[in-house]
């Protein structure tokens, strides 16, 4: 099937009632998971790869993926949303609660938010209260088996309460700030905090994002 055909044969639909306290307001339920990134697809070597955090920290760290499995894990399962105008409902991650992975830190306290940075030059940021919650993740596992490249192999962040692009894909550091600073998308004019529910896509005028722009992505 040809991706032409596989886009026609996505199921997507109006939003039942009984789901209206679950998907946003402009969003579409799909049962497939879009694949939209900025960049080529990185690759890499486990035995190279690292996790760097700094800023304000006592010390640097680096973690190497093995060291991030060694810690321990948390299953969640979320509803996702995209500014593109989709979301995904009771997805499955697997990963280590972003709270948990702070417990292992000297996190200094004048720290309220972080930046986290990913490959390839992509950045966003997050109040650090909120990556605190329950169910945020660096995730390594979705639906029971390694991520795959294109969702972000071999660790990416889960931010399921907001818009999807502050969960990045390709996770190489993690940055402690006293100050917050827009990011990638943000400093292209895209919602500082991206809360779906409120229907913070924009922070001015909305930019020109077709409504079916995801449905001509590629997706798993």
């Amino acid at each position: 099937m040809n991706k032409a055909d596989r886009i026609r044969n996505m199921k997507v639909g109006p939003v039942a009632p009984e789901l209206s306290d679950r998907v946003p307001p402009g969003q579409i339920v799909t049962e497939k998971f879009p694949i939209l990134h900025e960049g080529e697809v990185p690759e890499y070597n486990l035995d190279e790869w690292d996790l760097r955090v700094f800023g304000e920290v006592e010390e640097e760290r680096t973690f190497s993926f093995a060291e991030l499995e060694r810690l321990p894990s948390t299953k969640v399962t979320v509803d996702i949303h995209c500014v593109t105008r989709w979301s995904k409902l009771d997805t499955v991650w697997e990963g280590i609660r972003f709270r948990d992975f702070v417990a292992t830190l000297k996190v200094k306290p004048e720290a309220r938010y972080v930046m986290l940075h990913a490959d390839y030059d992509y950045e966003t940021n997050v109040p650090l209260a909120d990556l605190m919650r329950d169910n945020v993740l660096l995730a390594y596992r979705y639906d029971g088996k390694p991520l795959t490249p294109k969702h972000g192999w071999p660790l990416r962040l889960v931010v399921p309460h907001l818009y999807f692009w502050k969960s990045p894909k390709w996770l190489r550091g993690i940055e402690f700030m006293r100050e917050d600073r827009p990011g990638y998308w943000e400093v292209r004019g895209f919602h500082n905090y991206a809360d779906p529910f409120r229907e913070q896509r924009f922070s001015g005028e909305a930019l020109p994002i077709p409504e079916d722009e995801w449905e001509k992505k590629e997706y798993d």
